[in-house]
């Protein structure tokens, strides 16, 4: 039947109450019914609305039922829309309560299919099989970290460019910026690759590490490993990748030394960055952590994994650094036993932000066992090949092309004498050659801090990175005097602009004799050009290590008629090479080092040298290119024949930041090197 028209009135509670108007024809269908059934009309329109309510809830309850069911479905797409990462970005996708249309679904699918292409070819490149071949990786905890950071792009300067253009875009001379940008941009389906390269690099770390002949074979002058590389290619089943590239060298070194750190503590410092670089700053010019793909244990770090940056670097303006964006993976393998492993990844993958040169660490670490009293042995690899484009001044040649300026030799020897360091940090007392007043152990540990950040700063000043645009002025020879300028806004600096100029000179004195001419206040005044001849004074001295030479000092001029200024200086040295680095202090800033506060305001404005050996006689057992042995070292730096020098200064040319460098300055800085390298010649005795 036609229903008529629906009405309400209000109810007792202000609500419309709904009832239902006939139509005339449906009314005398009704008389006729109650007719033959004898049933009063009422009774008949009763039953009828019941009917028609009990067929509308069963209705009304399918389509609600129906209604939650599209409900629940719609807020779990919503839900799911909201965890959806794109593969191409690694961005969730904006907010949008359509859905997908299958334009949209069509347009998704080719990109997750380009996306598993490129994927593929990388598991290709890195694994020598397709991913339809790799096996199922169980998952790891990811904790991404937010990577925001200047530009990568840093375009070396012309010579003969104004040398004022040096101060466009330069940013502070803080040794721990990293100042490259790199998008986050590790996918989904690159992680299980990673995982697998890790632990393909871990289990090679392990054997090369253990396995002697026929891996290892001593050499007969000095004992040192020697990689046996036709025996590795057959043991990794390698294709022969040191034959890639014409000019690609493979560069592998083994040793072992004992430290004085527990393995615990090691480790830490191993999978922290910024430890990293602290640990090693002589050698580390910077080090970033990229990405952490797994956190391991909280104590152990076993089952750690990271994506790292690292830029590594010889103590010289001329002999480019090294970059490497790599895995670093740790595993507790046994009670007391840990293994670090590194491996190199291709990321950034664009061409346009690669570094100019591809070193690539093929798997490389080291094994750490603890032992007693706080000792841990320390078993060290390094495995890099490296293709050249970048030339290497003939005096860094030997030293560079032997291996031994990167290798496992040099880590290791850095390595005991910081742990050294560090030791000495946490000793109390002092000598009671001092200021009159012995400083407190914290007035100590103030000290040692202010002298570490001074090296450190050193060092990172003179590194031949992207970050410096060095200038030759002038010299004979292929290294000459080099300039860079840079504005200074770090509280532990001088602010204003600062002028860096260095050289590097080759000595026939051995290493041992030019460190300990620097080191010695009484020779002083044969090289300081500055000290206007005016001897010094060592009025406090703080043991920095085992070896004598490891020192920190304060010196105060003699007859100077400055007594308000005094030298903080810091003496370095193991069997890779030397440091000594110095600073003008005034009194004040000492009283407040002296008293345990903090240094880290203090200015500073370090000068110095580097003394590294001349590598000719590791150099002379020849490094295998593609033959049967690979450039390695044990301890070939002793007895060298030469020292190549670094003269580095570091002057604060004017306290405004808008100040240029003019050609007096220029002249000042090129004659004040020039003296002081004809000062040391003579004092050694030899000129030319």
């Amino acid at each position: 039947m036609d229903s008529g028209d629906e009405q309400g009135v209000p109810d007792s509670r202000g609500r419309k109450k709904r009832y239902h108007r006939h139509t005339p024809r449906q009314i005398q269908e009704l008389e006729s019914y109650a007719l033959h059934t004898s049933l009063p009309l009422s009774r008949v329109l009763h039953d009828g609305a019941l009917s028609r309510a009990q067929h509308d809830r069963a209705d009304n309850c399918v389509l609600r039922a129906e209604n939650d069911k599209i409900r629940c479905e719609n807020i779990a797409m919503r839900e799911a829309l909201k965890n959806v990462i794109c593969p191409s970005c690694g961005s969730s996708p904006s907010s949008d309560d359509s859905y997908f249309d299958e334009q949209k679904l069509r347009m998704e699918n080719s990109r997750l299919k380009e996306e598993l292409d490129r994927v593929s070819s990388l598991a290709s490149r890195y694994l020598g099989r397709p991913i339809t071949q790799l096996p199922p990786v169980q998952p790891v905890s990811i904790s991404s970290l937010d990577l925001s950071v200047g530009s990568y792009n840093n375009p070396g300067i012309s010579p003969s460019l104004d040398l004022d253009l040096l101060l466009r875009n330069s940013s502070s001379s803080s040794s721990c910026a990293f100042q490259y940008s790199y998008p986050t941009a590790i996918t989904e389906l690159e992680k299980p690759l990673m995982v697998e390269m890790a632990t393909n690099a871990m289990e090679e770390v392990i054997r090369v590490v253990q396995t002697d002949e026929p891996l290892w074979l001593k050499s007969g002058s000095e004992g040192r490993d020697i990689l046996q590389l036709e025996t590795y290619d057959r043991m990794f089943k390698r294709s022969g990748h040191q034959l890639k590239f014409p000019d690609t060298q493979i560069e592998a070194s083994r040793d072992s030394a004992v430290v004085l750190m527990s393995s615990p503590t090691l480790v830490d410092m191993f999978m922290d960055a910024n430890k990293w670089a602290e640990l090693f700053p002589t050698i580390v010019y910077k080090a970033r952590t990229i990405e952490v793909l797994a956190s391991g244990m909280a104590r152990s770090r076993s089952g750690s994994l990271v994506l790292m940056y690292e830029e590594l670097q010889v103590l010289s303006p001329v002999v480019p650094t090294r970059e490497f964006f790599f895995l670093r993976c740790c595993q507790q393998i046994e009670q007391g036993v840990w293994v670090v492993a590194d491996v190199s990844v291709d990321y950034p993958r664009e061409s346009h932000l690669a570094p100019s040169s591809t070193p690539r660490k093929l798997p490389s670490g080291c094994l750490i066992e603890e032992m007693a009293d706080g000792y841990s042995k320390v078993t060290w690899v390094e495995h890099t090949e490296i293709e050249e484009n970048n030339p290497i001044p003939v005096l860094f040649k030997d030293l560079v092309n032997s291996g031994v300026a990167f290798g496992a030799q040099r880590w290791l020897a850095t390595l005991q004498r910081m742990c050294d360091r560090f030791a000495c940090l946490t000793m109390a007392g002092l000598p009671a050659r001092d200021l009159g007043v012995a400083p407190s152990p914290d007035g100590k540990r103030s000290m040692m801090k202010l002298a570490q950040r001074m090296v450190s700063n050193f060092c990172a000043n003179i590194a031949a990175s992207k970050d410096h645009k060095w200038i030759t002025l002038s010299g004979s020879n292929d290294v000459g005097v080099r300039v860079t300028l840079h504005k200074s806004t770090d509280a532990g600096q001088p602010s204003g602009v600062l002028l860096s100029a260095a050289t590097t000179i080759w000595l026939p004195a051995s290493p041992e004799r030019v460190f300990s001419f620097f080191k010695d206040e009484r020779t002083r005044t044969q090289w300081d050009v500055l000290s206007n001849g005016n001897s010094v004074q060592e009025v406090a001295h703080i043991i920095n290590g085992s070896h004598p030479g490891n020192c920190i000092s304060l010196l105060r001029g003699l007859n100077s008629g400055q007594n308000t200024m005094l030298i903080l200086q810091e003496c370095c040295t193991d069997e890779s090479g030397s440091v000594v680095v110095y600073s003008p202090i005034d009194v004040p800033a000492i009283n407040v080092v002296m008293s345990g506060e903090d240094p880290s305001y203090i200015p500073l404005l370090p000068s110095g040298f580097t003394i590294l050996p001349d590598g000719q006689r590791s150099s002379s057992l020849g490094s295998a290119v593609g033959g049967q042995g690979a450039s390695s070292s044990s301890n070939p730096l002793r007895g060298s024949s030469g020292s190549l020098v670094t003269v580095a200064f570091q002057i604060l040319m004017s306290s405004l930041p808008s100040a240029k460098l003019n050609l007096e300055s220029v002249m000042t800085v090129n004659n004040l090197i020039a003296t002081t390298v004809q000062q040391i010649k003579a004092a050694l005795n030899c000129l030319d």
